[in-house]
């Protein structure tokens, strides 16, 4: 005789959605404390705690220690950047307007939230695959995607091994512009201003981008919107 499937426990959920809160509200006040210090001051989990309202007892239940602490506020610190950078990734505007406005986004958002990016960019793993370099990793796939899909419908040939270089040259070109602004966040004093730094990495970006497409033998002109540039392939192409 088949047996009906054991019944929700109404408790246990109950119990697990208490959790989650609960550790979610212990996130949102480690993301406070560090947001009112300055960037790279230690933060103690008593402050979390207290600002969280709970004790520290409490705090370590929901996580396994101080580590595993640090790398869930760190990996909710990425996941907002990205909420902010994934927008950006589309294929709107020129190819300049396009760059610029997702470094202009990165940017923005490490010049507002300083402590934030600080806490962000140190990476504990042994295998150095921290929440931020999963970050990077998840624009990086979006904008493969992106430039894949340009590629496609431009219809670009390429040999086997420009195809197979796409993947690794824009991961370095992504790494290469969160490399940069890292390190301007670094400088004691941030010199050029932010407008200055975003437009001089869109025009690095920009050169590497353009110099790649001549060797593919396609003209870019950097005041024509994509959509204009995809509309012009695909009536020559027909």
């Amino acid at each position: 005789m088949p047996t009906s499937p054991p019944r929700p426990d109404g408790r246990q959920a109950r119990w697990d959605r208490h959790n989650q809160e609960r550790r979610q509200r212990i996130l949102d006040a480690a993301i406070a404390v560090v947001e009112s210090g300055e960037p790279g001051a230690e933060v103690h989990v008593q402050q979390i705690a207290e600002k969280a309202g709970l004790s520290r007892t409490v705090v370590y239940r929901h996580f396994a220690d101080r580590s595993d602490l640090d790398r869930a506020v760190q990996t909710a610190i990425v996941d907002d950047l990205s909420g902010e950078l994934l927008p950006a990734v589309t294929l709107e505007g020129t190819i300049p307007q396009i760059i610029e406005r997702i470094v202009s986004t990165y940017v923005s958002w490490a010049v507002a939230h300083p402590a934030l990016h600080r806490l962000a960019e140190q990476d504990s793993s042994v295998d150095g695959t921290g929440p931020l370099q999963q970050g990077i990793e998840k624009i990086a796939h979006q904008v493969v995607e992106l430039i894949s899909t340009a590629v496609e419908l431009l219809g670009v040939e390429m040999s086997q091994d420009e195809a197979d270089a796409v993947d690794p040259l824009v991961f370095g070109l992504v790494g290469a512009v969160f490399s940069a602004v890292r390190r301007w966040m670094a400088r004691p004093e941030r010199a050029p201003s932010a407008p200055v730094l975003v437009s001089l990495v869109t025009d690095s970006v920009w050169y590497i981008l353009d110099g790649h497409a001549r060797s593919l033998g396609l003209e870019l002109h950097r005041d024509q919107p994509v959509d204009e540039l995809l509309a012009s392939a695909v009536q020559d192409q027909t």
